[in-house]
């Protein structure tokens, strides 16, 4: 059984910052990708940035510039630093993680549950 839990979210006045943290617990044998989603309300939830095993990362173009993603995959753990916060970037942000709880096994998607992240004056 695979856990992802994040945190750091909150309220924050535009141009502000926050920092994501989300670590990955159970038996994990092998991290692919870490990455940060998120969904504001009546929108599709979107990829906001992945960090793989290699380090190359990506982000939405959205969040370029604004947003950093880096990880520690020995301690299973993954972070979103959000700069020049904006109102638009308020949305519920989900800690994804592709990885295998067994060297045999294929790699699967885990969801952590959410954090709220707004934007407001």
């Amino acid at each position: 059984q695979v856990q992802l839990v994040e945190s750091g979210g909150g309220l924050v006045q535009p141009g502000g910052s926050l920092r994501l943290s989300c670590v990955a617990s159970g038996s994990i044998f092998s991290i692919n990708a870490m990455a940060w989603y998120r969904q504001a309300p009546g929108k599709q939830r979107e990829l906001v940035a992945r960090i793989p095993s290699s380090g190359r990362t990506t982000f939405a173009d959205s969040v370029k510039g604004r947003f950093n993603i880096s990880s520690d995959f020995a301690k299973h753990n993954v972070y979103l630093k959000m700069n020049i916060l904006k109102p638009k970037d308020t949305a519920v942000y989900y800690c994804n993680g592709d990885l295998r709880t067994r060297s045999y096994e294929s790699s699967l998607n885990y969801w952590g549950q959410g954090t709220q992240v707004s934007v407001s004056s």
